[in-house]
This record gives structure tokens, C-alpha cells and sequence, in this order.
């Protein structure tokens, strides 16, 4: 079973995906940290990322971060490209991933951008985690030292959150840990429960 975890930057996902790791049985896939390790490692996605952006697009052989970002989150297009590129080899990965992890009560796919990019399609059941926008530019600035411009840039380019939890199973609402942990528990039970006996 592949349960996808979603949530607009800064919305607070690792954390929510940390508390469900501490829950028991079931394996984390995050796409995002995956992407990146794939994009240094994949002589396939480099050549096309070199195409694409040019020599600079690496620098000491690791994904130049900074200058790609400056680029695709100022330009759709750009952006759409660098997805084209770097998804298709990404679920090639997330599915080898879901097959050694059958034996777990579920595989937790952690996504945000699952919708705007199709990978909704995976999941048996989605997550959407929410909580207010300013508290999210404001958690993103600390987080990634960068101007409030930049942060509203990144948003726009991701799916209104009321839009996501219409398409959602489950809404995680990511404003106090008290009442966040008890979420977290509740969906846990109800997708343990779910799980097909083999």
C-alpha cells in the first residue's frame, strides 16, 4: 500500500513524516531528497540537465542548487523542462523502492508537488498536510535564508491547498503539536487497518 504525503513548501511535512516513521512499520520514501541524489548520480539526467542549463548547472561535479533554483522558479517553462527530465527516472525509482518494501504495513511517499506532477497516480490513499501561509513563508525564510519574494514565487508555482484537500483521503492541519500528533495517530490506525492481509 502507498500512501502519499503532500503539503505546499514549508507546510511542515518532515515533521508530520517523522512522526509517522516513529510509528512502526513503514517505509519513507521522499522524493525530493531522492530527486537530488538521482540528479548527482544519473549520467542520464546530468547530460540533460547540462543540455538544458548549460555547464553551470553542475559545479564540482554536484548539482549546482542555487543556479538551477534562480532559474526555474522565476520561469514556468524552465521548470516544467527540469520535471520532464528528473520525474520519469524518479518513479522508476520509487517503484523498485515500493517492491523491496511489500513486506511493510505501507510505504509512505512523501511528495510536494504530488498532484501538479501526476504522482498522485501511485498512491492508494493521499495526505494533504496544511497550515496558513504566512506561517509557511515565514517557516521557509528560516529555514532556507531566502527573501519573502522568492518563498510567494515557490508557492505560486504549487497547487492552492484547498484544491489538494478536496483530492485528499486525509488533511493534516500543522498548527500545534499536541493536536498534530493525535492526527498523525488517528490516520495511522485507519491505514494499519486498511492494509490487505496477504
Amino acid at each position: 500500500m502507498v500512501v502519499g504525503l503532500t503539503g505546499g513548501i514549508g507546510s511542515g511535512k518532515s515533521t508530520v513524516l517523522a512522526h509517522f516513521k516513529a510509528l512502526g512499520n513503514i517505509a519513507v520514501y521522499n522524493a525530493d531528497v531522492e530527486a537530488k541524489k538521482l540528479m548527482n548520480s544519473s549520467p542520464v539526467i546530468k547530460s540533460k540537465l547540462i543540455h538544458l542549463f548549460g555547464e553551470e548547472a553542475y559545479k564540482n561535479q554536484q548539482l549546482n542548487k542555487v543556479f538551477i533554483s534562480s532559474i526555474v522558479f522565476s520561469d514556468r517553462e524552465k521548470l516544467m523542462d527540469l520535471n520532464a527530465i528528473v520525474h520519469p527516472e524518479v518513479y522508476n525509482h520509487l517503484n523498485l523502492f515500493i517492491e523491496k518494501n511489500q513486506s511493510k504495513d505501507y510505504v509512505l511517499y512523501e511528495n510536494a508537488i504530488l498532484f501538479e506532477n501526476n504522482s498522485d497516480v501511485f498512491c492508494d490513499y493521499i495526505i494533504t498536510v496544511i497550515v496558513n501561509e504566512n506561517c509557511r513563508i515565514e517557516r521557509v525564510i528560516a529555514r532556507d535564508h531566502v527573501s519573502r519574494k522568492e518563498v510567494k514565487e515557490r508557492i505560486d508555482n504549487q497547487w492552492l491547498d484547498a484544491k489538494k484537500a478536496i483530492l485528499s483521503n486525509y488533511v493534516v492541519i500543522n498548527e500545534d503539536l499536541k493536536t498534530l500528533e493525535s492526527q498523525i495517530v488517528k490516520i495511522h490506525n485507519n491505514l494499519t487497518k486498511k492494509k490487505p492481509s496477504i
